[in-house]
């Protein structure tokens, strides 16, 4: 005689399910193993076959519990990297754009400065030419 075990790794969340629909999922996964636990064939067996076939059924149901608390703790790790990774991209842009005016800033203050000087060296250019022409 063949008993069949329940194939649980076939049972997965979508990354899109609300936090809801995990406990629901979790709840729907540990009823599909107790029922498919309750279609397998029960023959006629000694007390320690039902004494070993009960370890089994419990270490099912604790394996069961533990995937759950898994997936629980798995995706609140994961909201909690995915909000500190936002805050943090955001924090690197707003820097970025910060030193980039500032670059702007200076630039412009180059510029200005650039233009004055290059104003000052045309009128001493200019004068010169003056003073060469009167002499």
């Amino acid at each position: 005689m063949e008993i069949e075990v329940a194939d649980l790794t076939n049972k997965h969340m979508k990354p899109s399910v609300a936090d809801s629909e995990t406990t629901e999922n979790n709840i729907e996964v540990a009823k599909d193993a107790e029922e498919e636990n309750a279609l397998i064939p029960v023959p006629m067996a000694s007390e320690q076959m039902e004494a070993e076939i009960a370890n089994i059924l419990d270490k099912m149901n604790h394996f069961t519990q533990q995937v759950s608390e898994l997936l629980e703790s798995g995706k609140s790790m994961l909201k909690e990297l995915s909000y500190e990774f936002e805050e943090r991209l955001i924090q690197i842009h707003k820097e970025q754009m910060e030193k980039w005016q500032e670059e702007i800033k200076e630039l412009r203050s180059l510029d200005t400065a650039n233009e004055e000087a290059d104003a000052l060296l045309l009128n001493a250019k200019y004068l010169l030419q003056n003073v060469h022409g009167e002499s």
